[in-house]
């Protein structure tokens, strides 16, 4: 077998990993597409947020084709999940680049994601649970007595920005509201998992995703990306919290001026910072491991076995 890849479709971004059957990257390509867009309130994909995915899918095709793919998986998660005419957007993006498209349940999604995030990392002794925090959903899972739990949130960084926050400076009602939406959804969670409580206080908490790589590269300062300042580095509350009201007293054109700022993502980090921030307080942790290791990781290990 050639080189695998792995296609994530998400509500912000559209991503590309190009591995090898023992995991080895070759190559990792994102790009900001907002598939999302307009999804929360017209319950349906726009013409224009399809053509620029679709774009960027024949983009890495071509590059698929420069390693020699010739196995791998789309996936698509909450945008398309939400959207009446997603299955029409899966049947074009898996004509254009060749490989089987499937728009994952929010548990599938958790699941690919905590087998990318948690394969390279050192044993613990604590529980590890991952947190993806996406455009459209936030995805937490973590091993409990042998098991997987996971819980799939109806929110993120694009859904609370277009419901609540706003994309500009933020004012104490916007961000009452914010907080209100993510809390009732975090409750949610916990109802509907109540095995979270046996880990909380006591588990190491990895994030991924948009939301948390950007965070890393506004602590760290870094204009341009570097993975190893991004991967696998420890981040607390209070960056968290610091960041949220930094940005938040900001226009999206001032955000994107900052050193770290990820173009595509001024408008909606904050979104993410709360949810990411309400998340912590929930499960009772103040530090955070980041990880560049994903749902793509995930997929393209599942790819790599697959029969």
């Amino acid at each position: 077998m050639n080189s695998v890849a792995a296609l994530d479709c998400g509500s912000n971004s559209t991503r590309l990993l190009v591995a090898d059957a023992a995991g080895t990257s070759f190559v990792r390509e994102m790009r900001i597409t907002r598939l999302s867009q307009g999804v929360d309130a017209n319950g349906a994909l726009t013409d224009d947020a399809i053509e620029r995915t679709l774009d960027v899918l024949r983009l890495y095709r071509s590059i698929m084709d420069r390693y020699d793919v010739d196995k791998g998986l789309l996936v698509a998660t909450s945008a398309v999940r939400d959207a009446s005419n997603g299955g029409n957007f899966l049947a074009a993006a898996a004509a254009i680049t060749g490989v089987q498209s499937r728009c994952l349940r929010g548990n599938e999604e958790a699941a690919f994601t905590y087998r990318g995030a948690t394969a390279s990392l050192a044993a613990s002794t604590q529980p590890t649970l991952v947190v993806d925090i996406g455009g459209g959903s936030t995805e937490m899972a973590v091993m409990v007595e042998g098991a997987l739990v996971s819980h799939s949130m109806q929110l993120g960084c694009v859904r609370v920005t277009e419901r609540a926050l706003g994309a500009d400076v933020v004012t104490p009602p916007r961000a009452a509201a914010a907080r209100e939406l993510i809390q009732h959804e975090v409750e949610r969670a916990w109802r509907e998992q109540p095995s979270f409580d046996a880990v909380r206080g006591d588990l190491r908490l990895v994030g991924v995703a948009g939301t948390v790589a950007t965070l890393a590269q506004l602590v760290a300062g870094d204009d341009e990306y570097q993975r190893d300042r991004v991967h696998h580095q420890s981040l607390h509350r209070s960056d968290v919290q610091y960041w949220i009201a930094t940005l938040g007293g900001l226009t999206p054109s001032e955000r994107l001026a900052l050193p770290g700022m990820v173009a595509g993502r001024e408008d909606v980090l904050v979104s993410g910072l709360m949810i990411l921030d309400a998340v912590m307080e929930r499960f009772a942790v103040t530090t955070l491991m980041t990880s560049e290791d994903d749902i793509l990781d995930g997929v393209a290990a599942w790819c790599a076995t697959a029969q």
